[in-house]
């Protein structure tokens, strides 16, 4: 059976399982097992080996089951760049590009601004921040020793240099570096504990680490980002659209100004900006 026609009855299999993207997901999965493009799949017109089609097979059945596509694939695509992912680090979503996207207007004229990206995970933010301004010099935190491992990881496949330092949201910030630091980027952990069980499976699949903060987070980050940005300095960060008026609240009442609410590609509040004094 030709490639084409395997991805046919593996996108109707995903269907029926109710997986967002049938076509599209089962076009990567047997791409990734045959070591292929999209464009290959389609060319191709020789049938699976029986070891390929074995493990073909046991990718559809953990999709299913919700397995992130990203934890069956190792990769995921952000911005320029594609990232290495796996279980226990969370994995950067398209929606955050928009956050890059402004923290990069946030910095635009300045010389070699210092970036701070807190609860870095894969290395995405400050990744990304990196590849497009080569002058920025990052340091990426997070409290997870896992996601400091990966970071390091995409880091030095990707050949892009930044620091990186474990710890608690502002914590590990060096003393020399309070007042300096041109910008803060965050995508914290926004949700709020009692809509976890809510989430979709794959979401879930992400450790809860890496999505419960809500509110709270936001009140720390904000508190730390006032001591260390110098006067002018930006925070750029994700929230959650519910959570947008209650955010920019907590960022006035930490003495941010210039608070501002921003949509994503499609229309939902997804970032918050403010600067400091």
């Amino acid at each position: 059976m030709r490639p084409a026609e395997i991805v046919r009855r593996a996108a109707a299999y995903l269907d029926r399982h109710d997986v967002e993207s049938p076509l599209t997901e089962a076009e990567m999965l047997l791409a990734q097992v045959l070591r292929t493009d999209r464009v290959g799949l389609y060319a191709s017109d020789r049938g699976l080996s029986s070891s390929e089609a074995r493990r073909f097979g046991r990718s559809l059945c953990r999709r299913c089951v919700g397995t992130p596509l990203q934890h069956l694939t190792g990769e995921q695509g952000f911005r320029r760049l594609t990232l290495v992912v796996r279980p226990g680090v969370f994995i950067p979503r398209p929606e955050t590009e928009v956050v890059v996207e402004h923290a990069l207007a946030s910095i635009e004229g300045v010389d070699e601004p210092v970036v701070i990206d807190v609860g870095t995970g894969t290395g995405a933010i400050a990744l990304a921040v990196k590849d497009e301004r080569p002058d920025a010099r990052l340091t990426a935190i997070d409290i997870s020793p896992e996601a400091i491992a990966l970071a390091s990881e995409n880091a030095a496949r990707l050949r892009l240099e930044i620091g990186l330092v474990q710890g608690d949201l502002l914590d590990p910030v060096p003393g020399e570096l309070l007042g300096s630091v041109d910008l803060v980027v965050s995508n914290p952990p926004y949700v709020e504990a009692e809509a976890l069980p809510a989430l979709p499976r794959e979401v879930r699949g992400d450790p809860e680490l890496a999505l419960v903060g809500g509110i709270e987070i936001y009140r720390r980050l904000f508190a730390g980002a006032v001591h260390v940005l110098r006067p002018g300095g930006a925070v750029v960060a994700e929230i959650e659209e519910r959570a947008a008026g209650e955010v920019a609240e907590v960022a006035e009442a930490a003495g941010l100004i210039a608070v501002r609410i921003l949509p994503d590609l499609t229309g939902r509040d997804r970032v918050i900006t403010a600067r400091a004094r």
